[in-house]
C-alpha cells in the first residue's frame, strides 16, 4: 500500500512538473519582459534624473561664471546669455540679477525688460513680482508716467504684503512728482505712525516731509 502510494505521488509530482513546465513555456516570456521593463524603466528614470542634474549644474555654472565678469557691462552680457530653468523662482531670481546688472551697466532699457518681464509672468511667486515692480518703479525715471507709477505700485499697498511701506514712499515720490505736496505728505505720515516701519523708513520719511515744508512732531 505504501509502495502504491508513493507511486502515485511521484506521479502527481511528475504531472505537476509537466505542468509548470508547460506554463512556463508558454508565459515565460511574460516574466521575462516584466523584468526587462522593471530594469530598464529604473535605468531611464535614473538616466534622466542624471541628465536634469547635468542642465541645472551647467545653468548654475554659467551664472556663476557670469557674476565673476570684471566689468558691469562683461556680467550684463554674460547674464543675458544664461538660459533660465524651468522653476519658476529659478526664472524670477536670473531676471532679477540680469536687472541689476543692466543698471549697474548703466542700460536702464535691459533693465526695464527684464523687471517687466518678472512682474508679468503669473507663474512666478507673487513675492518676486513684487519685488520687480517696486524696482521697475524706483528706477523708472522719465520712462514711465506718474500714473503708470502709481498703477504698478497699487497691488503693493494692500496690508499684509510685504513691501507695502517701501510702496507707500514710493507712491509719496510719484505725489511729490506730480506736484501734490498734500497727498505725499499724507503718504509719508502714515509711514511714520506705523508700527511696522523700521526705523531707516522713518528717518527718510522725516526728512522728506521737512523738505517739502511739512512739520514732524518731535520724537
Amino acid at each position: 500500500m505504501a509502495n502504491e502510494d508513493s507511486f502515485i505521488n511521484e506521479v502527481t509530482e511528475e504531472v505537476r512538473r509537466d505542468r509548470l513546465y508547460a506554463l512556463m513555456r508558454r508565459y515565460g516570456w511574460i516574466a521575462v519582459l516584466a523584468v526587462i521593463v522593471i530594469v530598464g524603466g529604473a535605468s531611464w528614470n535614473e538616466w534622466r534624473k542624471a541628465q536634469s542634474r547635468a542642465v541645472a549644474e551647467a545653468k548654475g555654472d554659467a551664472l556663476i561664471s557670469a557674476l565673476q565678469a570684471e566689468s558691469p557691462e562683461a556680467r550684463a552680457s554674460a547674464l543675458a546669455e544664461v538660459e533660465a530653468n524651468d522653476d519658476p523662482s529659478g526664472q524670477a531670481i536670473l531676471g532679477l540679477l540680469q536687472a541689476a546688472a543692466a543698471l549697474e551697466a548703466d542700460d536702464p532699457d535691459k533693465a526695464a525688460t527684464a523687471l517687466d518681464a518678472v512682474s508679468e509672468n503669473n507663474d512666478i511667486p507673487a513675492v518676486y513680482r513684487d519685488v520687480a515692480r517696486l524696482k521697475r518703479v524706483m528706477t523708472a525715471g522719465d520712462s514711465l508716467s506718474p500714473d503708470d507709477k502709481i498703477a504698478r505700485l497699487e497691488p503693493l499697498l494692500p496690508p499684509g504684503n510685504p513691501f507695502r511701506l517701501l510702496a507707500v514712499e514710493q507712491r509719496a515720490f510719484v505725489e511729490v512728482e506730480m506736484g501734490d505736496t498734500d497727498a505725499a505728505l499724507a503718504s509719508l505720515q502714515t509711514i511714520l505712525v506705523d508700527a511696522e516701519s523700521t526705523e531707516d523708513l522713518r528717518r527718510r520719511a522725516r526728512q522728506l516731509i521737512v523738505a517739502l515744508g511739512g512739520s514732524v512732531e518731535p520724537g
